[in-house]
């Protein structure tokens, strides 16, 4: 399962424990012991974006995957392959 991951101001689902970032999540329907892994591997990818630096701008300007992509683009826009979010 992957989830989409977008910075806000407003109301957060999640928020970065080094920076505070707040975050909201995007991804499909998960049974509630799915989403509670799901969000352990979220702060352990926030953790890591702040590698290089502790402020707010450690983390992508848009969204990200947790986890992250690893295949090409051209295979994540064929038919069929769209994340929900995308569609």
């Amino acid at each position: 399962m992957q989830v989409l991951c977008k910075k806000t101001s407003g109301l957060a689902e999640v928020h970065c424990c080094v920076c505070g970032q707040g975050f909201v999540m995007f991804w499909d329907r998960q049974p509630a012991s799915e989403r509670i892994a799901a969000r352990h591997e979220i702060q352990e990818s926030l953790r890591r974006q702040h590698l290089g630096t502790t402020g707010r701008e450690a983390h992508p300007q848009g969204g990200f995957l947790v986890p992250e992509w690893s295949g090409s683009r051209m295979n994540a826009t064929m038919p069929g392959k769209a994340p929900v979010w995308e569609l």
